[in-house]
């Protein structure tokens, strides 16, 4: 039934490209659609997981299927090394920040570059794009490095990112690590995602001057709207040859 599926798929797509399911309509229910188109649910269930992956449709539990708004595309610039995760937007994006004071374990140890138990401060940073889940952070940083300032009532991760850019060590290093994978349980939650849809996944690492690691930081994007931007400058001297 597979040829099923993907003709299911293309008739919806189309609909949904001529504007006749516009933006935000739900909809019919999978039963109706399953009769509409004379085959089982499991298969209509099938067509709309295609819709699911592209980001075309959405399915929202104990509400049915929607017919997703479009979403800007949103580049990561890479090598800033800052809390401010959400560049080359368009328009500012809706971002809330959720500060939780934790203990180094797993793999934050080794990203940190700390002893376990070490006293971190978290920063959980969720944008949206109206109502809509645009992009995810996690950002650990030593707590000895998150003075009182930063740790108060933050409503956006720009206004962390701007008092904690004064406070900390100058950075000397950033490393950045970028891979396409499936999202975690957690993050297709957050996002309101399908768990078949790939995010980009970028890990960002900054040290300061002596080598000391200032921040970890854990960033989700959605893989079907999201670019990710690396420059490489080359200093050249005075006879024209690189330095």
């Amino acid at each position: 039934m597979s040829s099923r599926r993907h003709s299911i798929a293309d008739d919806l797509r189309n609909q949904i490209a001529s504007g006749r399911i516009k933006a935000g309509e739900r909809l019919p229910s999978e039963a109706q659609l399953a009769a509409h188109y004379v085959v089982s649910t499991p298969t209509l269930r099938s067509a709309l997981a295609v819709l699911q992956r592209e980001g075309l449709v959405e399915k929202i539990h104990g509400k049915g299927n929607f017919v997703r708004h479009p979403l800007r595309k949103i580049t990561y610039v890479g090598g800033r090394g800052t809390l401010d995760t959400w560049t080359a937007a368009e328009a500012p994006l809706r971002v809330t920040v959720r500060t939780t004071k934790i203990r180094a374990r797993g793999h934050l140890t080794a990203l940190l570059m700390v002893p376990p138990s070490s006293r971190l401060t978290e920063f959980l940073c969720l944008s949206h794009e109206g109502e809509l889940p645009h992009s995810l952070a996690r950002i650990y940083v030593p707590r000895d490095l998150v003075p009182a300032a930063v740790l108060g009532d933050l409503p956006t991760c720009k206004e962390a990112a701007a008092r904690f850019a004064v406070l900390r060590p100058p950075s000397a290093e950033v490393r950045e690590t970028v891979s396409v994978r499936l999202p975690t349980p957690d993050e297709a939650s957050a996002l309101r995602i399908s768990s078949a849809l790939a995010v980009l996944a970028i890990t960002r690492v900054t040290a300061d001057i002596t080598e000391r690691v200032v921040e970890a930081a854990l960033l989700v994007f959605p893989g079907d709207r999201a670019d990710a931007v690396f420059t490489t400058h080359h200093v050249i001297d005075g006879s024209g040859t690189q330095g």
